[in-house]
């Protein structure tokens, strides 16, 4: 069944954007732990498959992929540029051609790669060439990346039949539909930025709006104790 997408509008908050409020003075304070979080070893990650997606900061990214049944562990990283070994200073001033983009651990057996490429498009605006929210560049372009020609076709079928039901007033789908080839991790203090940091700006403003508009649109797909 192809679940319509959901048209996100995120208002724009002068000061807020995923790279305004945090760098490497932030990166060494303590964290604002939320709750205890749990990591998969990389023995226990390795069973699972793996997914690619971009769709702007991946603060928000990462805790939307989070809250998916199915997903055992999702890593906020750089993806789609050819620069080695990326910084977040450089990918979010826009110096590389890289986008922000997150790395999903799922298992087949209770999520399909289908199933994933509809929580992305579901989960943001894939209109905004280059944008997300209060977020400009592309380093926040709109990209799902494929492994296999399967995957590929998986997500050209997904973006032709949004075109068929005009599930955007006709206006352009920007999303690109690239090749995988490499991810890069980003640094410790982006990982699961959300639940660690529930008070910063960013965070309340836009990533957890964002989250549960996605969760009132997709209850089916939600893990029971999705936060």
């Amino acid at each position: 069944m192809i679940f319509k997408a959901i048209l996100v509008t995120v208002s724009l908050f002068i000061g807020t954007s995923c790279q305004s409020h945090v760098g490497k003075k932030e990166s060494g304070q303590e964290p604002q732990k939320k709750e205890q979080i749990t990591k998969l070893t990389s023995q226990d990650l390795d069973k699972f498959e793996t997914a690619y997606f971009a769709s702007g900061c991946f603060w928000c990214v990462e805790a939307i992929f989070e809250s998916v049944k199915g997903v055992k562990e999702v890593v906020s990283g750089y993806s789609g540029g050819t620069e080695k070994k990326p910084t977040y200073e450089q990918v979010g001033g826009g110096m590389t051609s890289h986008a922000e983009a997150v790395k999903v651990y799922y298992d087949p057996e209770v999520i399909s790669f289908t199933a994933l490429v509809q929580v992305f498009f579901g989960s943001h605006d894939p209109t905004t060439l280059n944008s997300q929210g209060p977020d400009r560049g592309t380093q926040y372009r709109s990209v799902a990346f494929y492994k296999t020609n399967k995957e590929k076709q998986i997500i050209e079928g997904y973006i032709k039949a949004l075109k068929d039901q005009n599930v955007y007033d006709g206006a352009p789908i920007t999303t690109e539909v690239t090749e995988f080839t490499k991810f890069y991790d980003a640094e410790d203090y982006h990982q699961d930025y959300e639940r660690k940091h529930p008070k910063n700006s960013y965070i309340t403003n836009v990533s957890v709006p964002r989250l549960n508009r996605f969760k009132e649109n997709f209850k089916e797909y939600l893990k029971e104790d999705a936060h």
